[in-house]
């Protein structure tokens, strides 16, 4: 009796799930095409981290193995993984047709995002080296590459910008969101950030599409660089909802600046738990008590 009472609620289930399926087009997919697969982009994003750090998070010992082999190597096993995912991602979101075209392409874009690498990885030391210019408690580089949190959504977010920068659907967000996950810090790929960028602790950290940051930028747990409420959804795709953090500003934690005409001033300091919805001069001290907001401009 159980049994056919567990038999006819799962067909009962199914036969509504299965309406639901055929109200949303969204899984109705093409013969021959497919999502992009998350645990292969995932592998991308692992074997781009030994690549950039090699000898910190793979089982290769670069006291023994050539550098550039292991460069070499490793670069072909990023350049088939990540080909498969950006030729999937093309075919799936753009409607391509299969063939020669769609491998042309996802080819090109494969080679684009490579040739990238080597500038990544100078700006990924260089963000390194703000750790260990900003934090004391930093002990050498190897430690913060090792273990600091924000070092590795920063590399997230730079392999994640580039391939954003180069319009692939689907696979920066999937990096960007892999890394939220990981560390509590959400950059959204689209963001523009300068060089030695910091952040310190990192969790709960909100750094939105259409944010631009400076250099020398140094940012605490708990801010967010975010839009204002917007209330015509799809219609704002594209313009500029995010503020502008000009360079060596630090922002303290728990604080959150809003709107995509604000512009932090450079050499600014913006106090913990301190809401803005207007833009700053430059050289300017913001912090709130409730119910003001206190701006100081430092003199000159």
């Amino acid at each position: 009796m159980i049994q056919n009472d567990v038999k006819r609620c799962i067909a009962d289930i199914s036969a509504m799930l299965y309406e639901n399926y055929q109200k949303e087009g969204i899984f109705e997919i093409t013969l021959g095409t497919k999502l992009p697969k998350r645990t292969e982009i995932i592998e991308v994003v692992t074997e781009l981290r030994r690549l950039m750090f090699p000898g910190f998070f793979g089982s290769e010992n670069t006291a023994y193995v050539s550098l550039d082999n292991f460069a070499g190597s490793t670069l072909a096993e990023v350049y088939e993984k990540l080909f498969r995912q950006i030729r999937t991602a093309l075919q799936y979101h753009c409607d391509l047709e299969r063939g020669a075209e769609l491998d042309r392409q996802a080819g090109e874009l494969t080679l684009h995002f490579i040739d990238e690498l080597p500038r990544i990885q100078c700006m990924l030391m260089k963000d390194a080296d703000a750790v260990m210019e900003g934090d004391p408690a930093a002990k050498s580089r190897e430690e913060v590459i090792f273990s600091y949190p924000g070092i590795f959504a920063i590399f997230v977010y730079r392999i994640a910008h580039a391939l954003y920068s180069l319009q692939i659907p689907f696979i920066p967000r999937i990096m960007s969101e892999y890394a939220h996950g990981e560390t509590g810090i959400d950059i959204n790929p689209g963001a523009e950030i300068g060089e030695y960028f910091f952040i310190d602790h990192g969790t709960g950290i909100v750094i939105g599409e259409t944010t631009r940051i400076g250099d020398h930028v140094k940012i605490y747990q708990g801010v967010t660089l975010g839009a204002l409420s917007p209330h015509k959804g799809q219609e704002l795709s594209g313009v500029k909802r995010h503020p502008t953090i000009e360079d060596n500003v630090v922002i303290y934690a728990n604080s959150t600046i809003l709107g995509g005409e604000t512009v932090i001033g450079r050499d600014s300091v913006i106090a913990g738990n301190t809401f803005i919805m207007q833009s700053v001069p430059a050289k300017s001290r913001v912090s709130s008590t409730l119910p003001e907001l206190r701006l100081k401009t430092a003199k000159t």
